[in-house]
């Protein structure tokens, strides 16, 4: 049987983008490396679809070639199928360097031994120096691009073997220096500056010197220009690193250790020269790269004067690009006042101060200015190292402009505040005279407006976040002010008052700020609620925020207001809010009061649970001492032994007061989907296998694509009796699929409390879909049209071929698509509008059907979600 075909290769990729563990597992995913490397020299396909198949080799390597020896031979069959082309033009050539030097990284076969290694070392070198562009590789034509990738090849080998190249720095300052502005001066010299940062650093680590390895035609390697012996060090102790100047004190890396003589000192200067007079022909990016390399290269060497930078600051100190701004700093950081003068310092930060300020700058580059004013590299900084502070000739009148502002954007309101509060450390309780508010005071000022609209009844959840987010900082970096920390208390004491239902902040900003604010704020607190009275509509925030501030002190006050509140917990949350909050006091060692209120609430709660809880905490006060009584509520997951003569004799009783984890009687599904109200819902459908009780279903979110995810409660379940679904409303920070870790804790008949985990619950790409409001009758089309063309230029717009079922395009919308359908003539063309939270859209066309299939055009205004909306429309005739 021949080569597949082009259509076939392109559903074998399809299904492989799909899903690429599940294919590889299947029947097709053992043959498909082999299939592709054979491929590849197929003269039935055209070069189109061979760029395809190495596209796909380049982006899944280690699913295609999962070992060192399926490696080893891959990249050995790519250098085989790249001196088997024929001399004419083509696409071919270097995607196969591209696609050899990455299975050799991936799989872990670089190495001395390894014969692909050997053969693709010595032909990238002489690519990248012109000598192997004769006979069969290609015509003159192709020169400059096969330079250009040889080196980017070489570059990416040397970043994953730190000293690789060691032996071949003389060469490429002799190619350099060739090339002029003619050849690939971008890629040689970002290769040059990554060979010689890695190799001084390896060097000076094992107390060597340069031993002739920047002199051309030298290679200090007994006549082999691959330093293994360097690579295998460098591998072990150096690891790759961003551009970054906040870790400039880490990337001396011991170099005062390498002191080289003066002819390598010598060769060393006029390396570093020759690099920096070509870096204006550099992109901007590829410029600050270069500087960051040379800069960390050069830190800390004795005898190499900063100096060689100084023509490059006279050209970057006006620059408008943010990367060339950033490497700038990167080497202030570096190098100090032996670099930049006092008169440079105060430039920097007054271009820095009027950028931020200016009303045509983007809100990143906003930010991206305001970053660099907290974290200035000061030439002489005072205080400690590390410790945040205002640069010193950055006074009040130069960042009059940078105060913050309640109409700025959360992002820049909370960088500027930063700013602020730094100034406030330094001129504390201080007013300048004749020139108003002292940064005190309009600080104060700001935190009182920032509450006030966090106080507002319905105000959105942001401002209350913005709001707490601003008094956590304040509270960071004024913790040892004692006015500015009194003024805060009572401003959010003030706003608990206005609006209880923020209680879940308040419990978030206490477990996060120090005890300079944290001790006051929780005394202030327990004292506004306990003045409370019991039957207060907002209940619920009293008690949750009652369980987090109460402790031994104010014990009448708290248990009077727990008295009171008792008649008025009807519902299981609230009876379950109160007996928190007498867990609280147990733990804090509250007892007489405690106890005849545990009694009452034994016989008084109307739900058995909570009064089976009371019971407990009473049995447990009653006959354990404070300290074995703290080990027995404490966070543990293993339950303690408790050295009590009630336990020792009756062990059934230490077995009810323990979580038991048992298999969970419990099967939970995702039912249908609910296209609808502002935030995507899950819903779910739940079976028992035995009666359970006080349900209380836990989910969990990997990473932080998602918002924490609150728990769901069912008071009983049965089987055989049909249970309402279940609704999990779901707040994702980015439009992307993810899977819920779910624990299930329960009671069982017995009495027992259970814990158990339960499968992962998909939450995939449609989950998140939510429809746009309907617009006007015979407005359809001119809404649709409008949302399309909002989507750029910021986002981006995509064209591909939606596979149909027998069925067609009319009954695949239907059971798919329908409650996100705009503008519709059936049964061939359909405009759709999806909104994906929490702030995204995705726009499709489908138009022109035909009996296999339809094209569809894409929009959205969010990059991210294009690979996701690809494989969702993909997947659509196979869910079908």
């Amino acid at each position: 049987m021949g080569p597949p075909s082009r259509e076939a290769w392109a559903q074998r990729l399809s299904a492989f983008r799909a899903s690429p563990s599940a294919f590889m597992a299947g029947p097709e995913g053992e043959d498909l490396g082999r299939d592709l490397l054979s491929d590849l020299r197929s003269e039935k396909l055209n070069e189109q679809t061979k760029v395809s198949l190495l596209a796909l080799s380049l982006e899944y390597p280690a699913q295609l070639w999962p070992d060192a020896p399926a490696a080893e031979a891959a990249a050995s069959s790519l250098l085989d199928t790249l001196v088997l082309l024929p001399p004419r033009p083509s696409a071919l050539r270097k995607p196969l360097l591209l696609a050899a030097t990455t299975a050799l990284v991936a799989g872990g076969a670089l190495g001395p031994t390894s014969g692909a290694s050997l053969r693709l070392l010595p032909l990238l070198l002489g690519l990248a120096s012109g000598r192997d562009l004769g006979r069969g590789f290609g015509p003159a034509s192709e020169q400059r691009p096969l330079q250009a990738t040889a080196c980017e090849c070489l570059r990416e080998l040397e970043s994953c073997q730190p000293g690789l190249l060691g032996g071949c720095l003389g060469l490429l300052r002799g190619l350099l220096g060739q090339e002029g502005a003619v050849g690939p001066v971008q890629p040689l010299s970002l290769l040059l500056a990554l060979a010689l940062r890695n190799t001084l650093v390896i060097q000076a680590r094992a107390g060597a010197g340069l031993q002739g390895l920047l002199v051309a035609g030298s290679s200090g390697t007994g006549g082999s220009p691959w330093t293994w012996t360097l690579a295998k060090e460098g591998a072990a102790h150096l690891q790759p690193q961003a551009p970054s100047w906040l870790a400039a004190e880490e990337g001396e890396c011991g170099l005062a250790a390498l002191e080289p003589n003066p002819e390598e000192a010598r060769e060393l200067r006029a390396a570093v020269a020759q690099l920096l007079d070509t870096s204006y022909l550099l992109a901007p990016v590829a410029q600050a790269q270069l500087l960051w390399l040379l800069g960390w290269a050069l830190r800390g060497l004795r005898g190499q004067l900063p100096v060689l930078f100084k023509t490059q600051l006279v050209r970057l100190l006006g620059t408008a690009q943010l990367t060339l701004l950033h490497a700038v700093l990167a080497l202030k950081a570096a190098f100090g006042e032996a670099l930049f003068t006092a008169q440079d310092e105060d430039l920097l930060l007054r271009r820095l101060t009027a950028a931020a300020q200016h009303p045509a700058v983007p809100p990143p580059a906003h930010l991206f200015y305001l970053h660099c004013l907290l974290h200035f590299p000061e030439n002489c900084p005072l205080g400690p190292t590390g410790e945040e502070a205002a640069p010193l000739l950055l006074g009040p009148q130069l960042c009059r402009g940078l105060l913050p502002s309640l109409l700025h954007d959360p992002m820049a309101l909370l960088a500027r505040l930063h700013l602020l509060c730094l100034l406030c450390a330094e001129d504390e309780e201080k007013e300048e005279k004749g020139q108003g508010q002292s940064p005190q005071l309009y600080l104060e000022d700001l935190l009182a407006g920032l509450r006030q609209r966090a106080a507002l009844d319905g105000a959105p959840r942001a401002l209350a976040t913005l709001c707490f987010q601003a008094s956590y900082l304040v509270a960071q970096c004024l913790a040892g002010q004692p006015t500015v920390m009194t003024a805060l208390t009572h401003g959010l004491v003030q706003l608990y008052r206005d609006r209880p239902v923020l209680a879940p902040h308040f419990v978030d900003l206490l477990d996060q700020v120090g005890p300079e604010l944290g001790e006051p704020l929780r005394v202030a607190l327990q004292q506004e609620v306990v003045a409370r009275p019991g039957k207060d509509e907002a209940l619920r925030w009293h008690l949750q925020m009652l369980a987090k501030v109460a402790d031994g002190d104010a014990q009448s006050g708290t248990l009077s207001f727990l008295q009171a509140a008792a008649a008025h917990c009807k519902d299981w949350g609230l009876q379950q809010a109160l007996l928190q909050v007498c867990r609280a006091l147990l733990r804090a060692g509250v007892g007489g009061g405690l106890a005849d209120l545990l009694q009452a609430l034994a016989w008084q709660l109307e739900d058995p649970d909570g009064r089976d809880h009371a019971r407990l905490y009473y049995v447990l006060l009653a006959h354990l001492a404070t300290p074995k009584l703290q080990v027995a509520l404490g966070p543990s997951l293993v339950a303690p032994a408790l050295p009590s003569s009630l336990v020792a004799e009756n062990q059934g009783f230490v077995a009810a007061l323990m979580v038991q984890e048992a298999p969970a009687p419990i099967q939970l599904s995702v039912g249908p989907r609910r296209a609808e109200g502002p935030i995507p819902v899950l819903q779910l459908q739940v079976e028992v296998l035995e009666p359970v009780y006080s349900l209380e279903l836990r989910f969990r979110v990997e990473g932080q694509l998602y918002a924490p995810l609150g728990a769901v409660h069912v008071p009983c379940l049965c089987p055989g009796r049909p249970a309402r679904p279940l609704l999990l409303p779901l707040q994702p920070r980015r439009p992307a699929p993810t899977r819920l870790d779910v624990r299930a804790l329960y009671t069982t008949p017995t009495g027992l409390t259970c814990h158990a985990h339960l499968p992962p619950l998909p939450v995939t790409f449609a989950d998140l879909f939510l429809p746009f409001p309907q617009p006007p009758e015979g407005t359809e089309l001119g809404f649709f049209e409008e949302l399309w063309d909002s989507c750029l230029p910021k986002g981006t717009e995509s064209r591909l071929w939606c596979p149909l079922g027998p069925e067609g395009l009319e009954a695949l919308v239907s059971r798919h698509l329908e409650p996100f359908v705009m503008v519709a003539q059936p049964p061939s063309s359909y405009h759709i509008a999806i909104r994906l939270p929490p702030d995204s859209r995705l726009l499709l066309r489908l138009e022109a059907a035909q009996a296999d299939g339809v094209p569809v055009a894409l929009r959205t205004d969010d990059w991210a979600v294009l690979p996701l909306a690809g494989d969702y429309l993909r997947g659509l005739s196979a869910a079908a």
